[in-house]
């Protein structure tokens, strides 16, 4: 990790990235870029606290570049007014409009999927909607994390962007009552708990389950990994709900032209191909090429719903899960 310092000692030749995501999944971007064009990178990583970091060093910003995950943490950047428009015409001919802010605030780079995972032995259905889940038939079948985690309220803010509070609080209802339990750990303990037998289904992110499968330090990851198969839902109609990692031009880009040029090349096939590659996702230009690992999961259809319309609705996806107690899972 490097240390930036503010002020005007900042070479001409340099770009200076702020980022929530960690340096070695982004290195060999910065490494491409470099190589491209001579401009050096300089990476600040920060596992929370971008935003106000940006805030308090106000105009003397070394921050030109944002990155992160999350529909959530791009609109923090956007709301937290660290960021500013872009509009850029390579840019915006790579990534389609549901995936960039309408003002020119951020701009989406690869997809993820919140799908299910579910057991290869006990589960004979290969297709399934997000409304199902609420179905009674699978009483006792699901797990989940946390239902205030950001990627669950993007799959919650989804169904009520879709369908309205009224219709999504009955449905979380539903859900709540077909847990096999209170909502815990993260994506990958939803495969173990399948593997394991402790449930059926899990609403998880498909990169995990690549990181997962090509998980070498943890070999009995890829036990969990194989126990499960991916189910997208919705892929008859709507779509599968997706997030994204994305990118922002910060509010006082002291490089500002090298800013652009480095966003000009993320958003580029050659950049999003390589991108995708680190991080098992789905990159969102239409020409740039999914990996292997990834293709192997399924097709995804992403359901074609702007990001920005889905994240107005966070709030009351929040809300929604506090207001039937998802989080304290079934009740007897």
């Amino acid at each position: 990790m490097l240390a930036l310092s503010s002020g005007a000692a900042l070479a001409d030749g340099e770009v200076n990235i702020y980022s929530y995501r960690q340096p070695e999944l982004i290195q060999p971007l910065m490494d491409a870029f470099t190589k491209d064009t001579g401009i050096k990178t300089n990476v600040l990583f920060l596992d929370k606290g971008l935003v106000e970091r940006i805030s308090a060093e106000g105009a003397n910003s070394p921050a030109d570049v944002i990155l992160t995950i999350d529909i959530a943490r791009l609109m923090e950047a956007k709301d937290g007014g660290v960021t500013q428009a872009l509009d850029d015409a390579d840019i915006n001919g790579q990534i389609p409009a549901q995936f960039r802010d309408p003002e020119g605030n951020w701009f989406g780079l690869t997809t993820r999927g919140r799908v299910i995972y579910a057991s290869k032995e006990r589960v004979s259905e290969d297709a399934i909607t997000y409304e199902e889940l609420a179905d009674p038939k699978w009483k006792g079948r699901i797990c989940m994390r946390d239902a205030q985690h950001s990627y669950n309220i993007g799959l919650f803010a989804s169904m009520v962007a879709h369908h309205g509070a009224e219709y999504t609080e009955t449905w979380l209802a539903g859900l709540k009552q077909n847990l096999v339990k209170k909502p815990d750990g993260n994506d990958r303990a939803q495969a173990k708990a399948i593997f394991s037998g402790e449930c059926d289904l899990g609403l998880a992110n498909t990169y995990y389950l690549g990181l997962m499968m090509t998980n070498e330090k943890e070999p009995e990851e890829k036990e969990w990994a194989g126990a499960v198969k991916v189910l997208f839902p919705n892929s008859g109609d709507r779509g599968t709900h997706v997030n994204i990692s994305g990118m922002a031009l910060a509010k006082n880009a002291p490089n500002k032209d090298n800013a652009v040029k480095l966003m000009e090349f993320l958003a580029s096939d050659e950049a999003q191909t390589i991108y995708a590659e680190q991080v098992y996702e789905y990159p969102v230009g239409p020409n740039a090429k999914v990996s292997e690992t990834v293709a192997g999961f399924g097709t995804i259809k992403a359901d074609t719903l702007a990001l920005a319309d889905i994240a107005a609705n966070r709030k009351t996806a929040s809300e929604l899960v506090d207001k039937v107690g998802l989080n304290d899972g079934p009740t007897q």
